[in-house]
């Protein structure tokens, strides 16, 4: 099979013709048309927003604006000033994490969070519930990989203030049911829900306003965009009542001797001057992705995680973790006999194979599956049939250079 993408699309992979890059779950890599749109902007419209009467000025704020309006029909937000430019996915949940947590969490509340978290969707949760005295409550996972739903329905209740999960784990692949989830939560608390759509807005259709979920967060450089710059998406309602995480320039209304008011959203939540370059590279990333759609997206790496996966079956040794294709996005872990990861992707590397191995900021997970580290190859749209043979054949070879038999 063909990849969805053309590798002609980006600089990098036509820089270096060998290279078999697996390592989108970490980064995507960026399409030729991302890169113009960051350079056009800084040759032809790079001002400060908001504060100039000049010409150029209103420029770069009219591109600022047209690229959160961009993002914003990307994830199906209607209300395009609930969507918060940030550095991240990182940023976005310690975002909400600090100014809502602060606020709204008590002593002998608790917070919820799954045992697949990665560390951004799980430390400031943990943090915030020890600062402020409440429970920290971790939903166990079933052994395939999934949330156990049933336990989380046992755990929820009157003191539930928050929970949080992802929509696809970084490190299984799964994807999580976030309607079936939010529709429990709702059902037996009022806690806010927070879902760390890091690996999600890149390789599923997000649709923020149907998903019942109180805050979504993603990053930009994970969906063909730049590094340095994402999002984090809430009700109007919730955002509102929030203070501001950061003070400074732009978010304020009035500053007094000894008060200060604070400006409509978005604003109050983008203190200083906008990252508006990546702004508009993020828009851009927004219409390639849907140039290809993401319905064909999903189907895409769906072919590609069933066919490495029935490949990968093949290999003396391997375990795979996680959920079947079906139920998971593009990312396979694995361990192969008793190599560690770390020698196995440095190995593959003499390849041209480009794989993570590591916790994937997934600690806690991977205590729950036993291991100190996995192997993880993650496909995405410029990702081919040829770079599952060029994993399966690398595979061979380090098994070879470690001895085991029926190589």
């Amino acid at each position: 099979m063909s990849s969805l993408a053309p590798r002609s699309d980006f600089p990098i992979l036509l820089a270096h013709p060998g290279l078999r890059y697996l390592d989108s779950a970490a980064t995507s890599q960026k399409p030729r048309a991302v890169l113009d749109a960051i350079s056009a902007y800084y040759s032809e419209d790079n001002a400060n927003p908001h504060r100039g009467a000049y010409e150029l000025s209103v420029r770069a704020t009219e591109r600022y604006h047209a690229a959160r309006e961009r993002v914003a029909r990307f994830c199906g937000v209607a209300d395009a000033d609930c969507l918060i430019f940030t550095r991240g996915t990182t940023e976005a949940i310690n975002l909400v994490a600090s100014a809502w947590g602060r606020a709204n969490i008590r002593s002998g509340d608790e917070v919820i969070v799954t045992g697949m978290e990665h560390h951004a969707n799980f430390v400031p949760w943990q943090q915030i519930a020890f600062e402020q005295d409440a429970r920290f409550r971790i939903c166990e996972l079933t052994p395939d990989g999934r949330i156990d739903l049933d336990e989380l329905r046992a755990m929820l209740g009157r003191h539930t203030r928050v929970v949080a999960f992802n929509h696809v784990s970084n490190a299984l692949g799964t994807i999580n049911p976030v309607r079936e989830i939010a529709a429990i939560v709702r059902e037996r608390s009022d806690a806010l829900i927070v879902c760390d759509g890091a690996q999600g807005a890149p390789h599923i259709p997000v649709a923020f306003d149907s998903l019942d979920v109180d805050f979504y967060a993603f990053s930009g450089h994970k969906m063909c965009g730049p590094m340095g710059i994402g999002a984090l998406i809430g009700r109007r309602g919730t955002l509102e009542t929030m203070p501001p995480y950061q003070t400074g320039g732009d978010m304020i209304e009035f500053v007094l001797d000894y008060r200060t008011t604070w400006n409509v959203l978005p604003h109050k939540f983008e203190a200083g001057t906008p990252n508006v370059g990546d702004a508009v590279g993020l828009a851009a990333a927004a219409d390639y992705l849907d140039g290809l759609g993401m319905d064909a997206v999903r189907a895409h790496e769906l072919a590609l995680v069933k066919l490495a996966t029935t490949a990968l079956g093949d290999v003396d040794g391997i375990h795979i973790y996680g959920p079947p294709p079906e139920d998971r996005s593009g990312v396979i872990s694995f361990t192969l006999s008793d190599i560690h990861p770390h020698d196995l992707a440095t190995i593959l590397d003499g390849d041209g194979v480009c794989i993570r191995a590591g916790h994937h900021c997934a600690q806690p997970l991977m205590r729950r599956l036993g291991v100190a580290a996995t192997a993880r190859a993650s496909f995405y749209i410029y990702n081919d049939e040829a770079d599952i043979e060029a994993l399966l054949g690398a595979l061979h070879r380090a098994r070879g250079l470690f001895g085991y038999a029926g190589v």
